[in-house]
């Protein structure tokens, strides 16, 4: 048996990086998925969004591991998107127990008082409400079964220190973990854990973008990855440039498995140690 097997995981911004690795991690170990991303380009962002090809692909990588998997175009910010995608979701899959709030979003990096209120906004939306929404969209069937489960959102290492030119990224993570512990408390009496997950750099397009590239090496027109990756590792204490997806994924799959048992109001970093450094 595997560790989540005959479980059902709602996946937020699954079509690629590290929301596709989950989906397929969990998949691995036995769960079904139900699966949203937005699939398109969003504004004031300095990379291109994921597509509906890119959705499809993590269908067919889940469905080759002989796990079921339903997949919607929906929107973190539009709660009727989400609240449509997770009912249909458990109506065909039949129950719900794990939900990794996954979906966010990068910024071109700009100091604190160069933001323009639609990009600060934005940003919140996105990456704070929309986790909140993802919840509130998901508890009431993982209370309808009665077995209890497991809510991941996932932070960042901007959710636990501070770095300069993403002040509204890092607020917003910041505020996850809040949202994160207030929950793991309302819910703990239906036995319900919550918990975030804190990465350093993962090696996904929201990082691996000029833009960010650029921030690490103003110095550089046009910086490559191995003109970033020295930079990069300057922020962990071990030696290493950035993470994997799956490194997120093992991380995830701990919590939502019953290994993680008793565990809730953890906020987890998964960084090389980029937060004590």
């Amino acid at each position: 048996m595997g560790r989540v097997d005959g479980k059902v995981a709602f996946i937020t911004g699954a079509a690629r990086g590290q929301g596709r690795s989950h989906a397929i991690r969990l998949a691995q170990e036995g769960a079904d998925i139900i699966a949203i991303d937005v699939c398109e380009d969003q504004p004031n962002i300095p990379y291109g969004g994921a597509t509906e090809e890119d959705l499809a692909e993590t269908v067919r990588q889940v469905e080759a591991l002989d796990r079921r998997i339903i997949a919607t175009k929906a929107d973190v910010r539009d709660y009727g998107q989400l609240k449509k995608a997770v009912d249909d979701g458990v109506a065909q899959l039949g129950r719900l127990d794990i939900v990794e709030a996954n979906a966010g979003i990068g910024s071109v990096p700009t100091r604190a008082e160069d933001l323009t209120e639609e990009q600060f906004m934005d940003m919140l939306d996105v990456n704070l409400a929309g986790v909140w929404r993802t919840a509130k969209a998901a508890i009431p069937h993982i209370k309808a079964g009665g077995r209890g489960g497991s809510i991941i959102l996932t932070s960042s290492a901007a959710g636990l220190q501070a770095y300069q030119n993403v002040s509204h990224y890092v607020a917003a993570k910041h505020g996850v973990v809040g949202l994160m512990r207030t929950l793991a408390l309302e819910l703990a009496p239906d036995m319900i854990r919550v918990n975030s997950i804190h990465p350093t750099q993962v090696d996904t397009p929201m990082i691996m973008n000029e833009a960010t590239m650029k921030l690490f090496r103003p110095d550089l027109e046009h910086p490559t990855r191995d003109d970033f990756a020295p930079a990069s590792q300057s922020m962990n204490a071990l030696p290493i440039p950035w993470v994997e997806s799956v490194d997120i994924s093992n991380a995830v799959l701990y919590l939502a498995s019953d290994e993680a048992r008793y565990i809730t109001g953890v906020a987890l970093p998964v960084d090389a140690g980029a937060v004590i450094k």
